[in-house]
């Protein structure tokens, strides 16, 4: 027969859940289990007044990396107040090394409150342990609007309103005819305020050039800064190893300035000069400025050749050294021997080339004063008359006698002239040749085109053919019938 199990008292199951929901809500919530080891403890000494909620984050470069868990006055501290600040740190926090450092910030508006910015140190440092109490030179905390007006006791503060008070009557107050009579034009006549709130119409211009400026101090390649404060450090350490030479120069540099202080009234007419040129300058500001962006554009262009000349100079030294070898006496000398005889042709060849191109020169106004006119020229012989130049009469005419050659049969290439005419004998006067020429016509000729003078065309060849006058085919006259 079975015992029957008597029942779990309610009780007891409730006090049993309500201890497991607290320990998981203590878990989740970043409590530390019963496995977890001890937490990386870390201290730091701070000498002002701190309100600090508790817990309040660490973080390290915006990340939350553990919490501040108390903050305990040391009593034996003297007249100032020293607290020392108790830190638990997470494993993303570590390591840390001797050279840490800690700041107690404000949170942003709406997270209220401070937190402790931790930056873990050099590498370069030991690395510290748990319990690491950090001086107080490697702590800093923001000052408290609190604390600065707990500083103002009633007779600072009273002081301090006379001070503003003074500021802002200094401010208002209308300027004198003899204070006026220095000022610039642009603020005469203005108080002190309404000359600060003029001044802020060029503040525009003024920080953007000062962005500019700060801009171009950081250079244009990487680590251009860090080259200059390097130089700066060799400046100042030969400065510092100059020995006396620069207590000499402070000393001449006060004689400078005592010679300076002399001549007050003419530096103070040299300040008093300066406004013209500072408008000058700032009216050439801006033509300057808009030249910049071209230069910088030359600057960047030439950049990649100025990094060329380096390795193009160092391939150029074995050129030279060879260019050397080759125009020694040895070299050059043979080389000379072997090229005067072509030098010398090229002499009597340019001669004889100056020769042709006068030639070609007087066949050329030959041509164009005298053949091309006679070319263009319309022959003018009705009813015969073509209408076309006498170049394309000429082609014509002999693609007419290259038809009348072709191959006609197997006998070969050859002119057939047939004899034909009619009942009318003609014949010529008797030619230079040799005597006249016989034919038969169908009728009668009308007369012959041009007519034979008797003797060849005038040709003078004492002077050159562009100098001769050019013919004229419509001026020939026509003669009888043969």
């Amino acid at each position: 027969m079975k015992r029957r199990r008597r029942p779990f008292p309610a009780l007891a199951s409730g006090i049993i859940g309500i201890v497991l929901l607290a320990l998981i809500t203590y878990l989740v919530f970043g409590g530390r289990g019963p496995f977890k080891g001890s937490p990386f403890v870390l201290k730091a000494m701070f000498t002002t007044q701190i309100q600090v909620h508790i817990p309040s984050d660490v973080r390290m470069a915006g990340v939350d990396v553990g919490k501040i868990v108390s903050i305990e006055r040391l009593p034996n501290a003297g007249s100032s107040q020293v607290a020392v600040v108790t830190m638990n740190i997470n494993d993303n926090g570590l390591p840390i090394h001797a050279d840490a450092t800690v700041q107690l910030k404000p949170k942003l508006f709406l997270e209220g409150n401070f937190y402790a910015d931790l930056r873990p140190g050099t590498p370069q440092a030991p690395v510290v342990s748990s319990g690491f109490l950090m001086p107080l030179a490697q702590t800093s905390s923001t000052v408290q609007i609190d604390r600065v007006l707990a500083a103002l006791t009633a007779s600072p503060r009273s002081e301090l309103q006379t001070l503003l008070q003074g500021i802002g009557s200094a401010l208002q107050a209308p300027p004198s005819p003899g204070e006026d009579a220095t000022q610039d034009p642009i603020v005469q006549g203005l108080t002190g305020a309404q000359s600060l709130n003029l001044a802020l119409k060029y503040s525009t211009a003024a920080f953007r050039d000062s962005a500019i400026v700060n801009q171009a101090l950081l250079g244009i390649q990487p680590h251009d800064l860090e080259k200059v404060v390097q130089g700066n450090q060799k400046l100042l350490q030969g400065l510092a190893d100059s020995g006396q030479q620069l207590p000499g120069f402070v000393t001449t540099f006060n004689a400078t300035l005592a010679a300076l202080a002399n001549r007050q009234q003419a530096l103070s007419d040299t300040i008093a000069a300066l406004p013209p040129w500072l408008k000058a300058t700032n009216d050439a500001i801006g033509p300057l400025e808009a030249s910049y962006v071209p230069t910088q554009q030359l600057a960047r262009a030439l950049l990649p050749g100025v990094q060329q000349l380096g390795p193009t100079i160092k391939l150029g030294i074995p050129w030279l050294q060879q260019s050397a070898l080759l125009f020694s006496k040895p070299e050059l000398g043979n080389l000379l021997n072997d090229l005067t005889p072509a030098v010398q042709n090229t002499g009597q060849s340019l001669n004889d080339t100056r020769l042709l191109l006068n030639q070609a020169d007087l066949f050329a106004r030959c041509f164009s004063h005298n053949v091309v006119p006679t070319g263009n020229e319309l022959l003018q012989d009705p009813p015969n008359t073509t209408g076309l130049p006498l170049y394309q009469e000429v082609f014509q005419g002999s693609v007419g006698l290259a038809s009348s050659a072709q191959n006609f049969d197997a006998n070969g290439r050859y002119t057939r002239a047939l004899a034909g005419g009619g009942a009318t004998r003609i014949a010529t006067s008797t030619l230079p040749t040799g005597g006249p020429l016989f034919g038969n016509a169908v009728n009668p000729p009308l007369g012959t085109r041009p007519a034979y003078p008797g003797k060849a065309p005038p040709l003078r060849r004492d002077v050159p053919c562009y100098q001769n006058q050019a013919p004229n085919l419509n001026r020939v006259a026509t003669g009888g019938t043969p």
